[in-house]
């Protein structure tokens, strides 16, 4: 299979698996709080890669990259589940997807400043049509009832755009994408341990679907999704070739989350998420330099 093919079948399946992580990650916040959830869904995808890493025969990480694995957890996983975990509290799962999905542009502004990759006029009219959707997002119930889940979120798309940098970084390095998610994994659990006490506690008393829906994103939206994401950019030649299927998580989320929880996105999300994406499209077919 060509890599072109490669990246669009790995990418399409990971962005499949994390849009039915906003609809299951309120099921499980029904018991668990949002520290306690980022724990233990880290630990489960930590224990999945290891046994696979056993058997693919993984190779250790040399010393001196341990600290990129330690920084590429803390914001690939330590830090983005915080912030997802406590921004969908206050969000459906389409205006928490929609956020998301601005990843690849909060990714190709990084890239143009580290890499120097050209984005054309239009491109940066994408970007803030993208910026003016949020704010309708952000105040649409009034500009004094500002949704403070919103704010969380933005964090969460922010840290992640750092992820997508540290994980090219590592596999330039040499390391393939089951080792990178899975050494990445293990320092995101070890650096969630400070809510060890409360994730022990409400664990023992979740009830068996709560539970089940842990599993569900320790193994798949975490550890089998970030695998594939890992194996799409490895193939990829540019970084946005894959962050740009992001923008179809908004859709997948909100049938999942209709279909999950009878959810349904308000007007705001409406308004505000159809000029995100349309910007987004936008971007991506016009607004970067060939």
């Amino acid at each position: 299979m060509e890599n072109k093919k490669k990246v669009f079948l790995f990418s399409f399946m990971t962005v499949f698996l994390w849009a039915s992580a906003f609809p299951l990650t309120k099921v499980a916040q029904q018991h668990f709080t949002s520290n306690a959830l980022g724990l233990i869904r880290c630990t489960v995808a930590s224990v999945f890669l290891i046994l696979i890493g056993k058997y693919c025969h993984i190779q250790k990480p040399d010393k001196r990259d341990v600290p990129y694995f330690f920084l590429s957890g803390l914001c690939g996983f330590t830090l983005y589940l915080i912030c997802f975990n406590t921004g969908i509290l206050t969000l459906t799962s389409a205006t928490s997807s929609i956020i998301i999905a601005i990843t690849p542009i909060l990714t190709a502004v990084l890239a143009s400043v580290f890499y120097k990759e050209k984005i054309r006029p239009i491109g940066w009219l994408s970007i803030l049509g993208a910026f003016i959707g949020v704010l309708i997002l952000l105040l649409w119930e009034g500009i004094f009832s500002v949704n403070i889940g919103i704010v969380w979120t933005l964090g969460a798309a922010c840290v992640f755009c750092a992820y997508n940098f540290i994980n090219r970084f590592l596999s330039h390095k040499g390391y393939n994408a089951l080792e990178i998610v899975a050494y990445s994994m293990i320092c995101g659990a070890v650096m969630f341990l400070f809510a060890l006490p409360q994730a022990v506690q409400q664990f023992s008393s979740a009830a068996p679907q709560e539970i089940l829906s842990l599993v569900y994103l320790g193994i798949f939206p975490s550890a089998i999704a970030y695998f594939l994401w890992g194996k799409a950019m490895s193939y990829a030649e540019k970084t946005s070739e894959v962050t740009n299927f992001m923008f179809v998580t908004p859709l997948l989320s909100a049938i999942l989350g209709f279909i999950i929880l009878r959810e349904m996105p308000n007007a705001g999300t409406f308004l505000g998420g159809a000029v995100i994406i349309f910007c987004i499209v936008i971007f991506n077919l016009k607004g970067k330099q060939a």
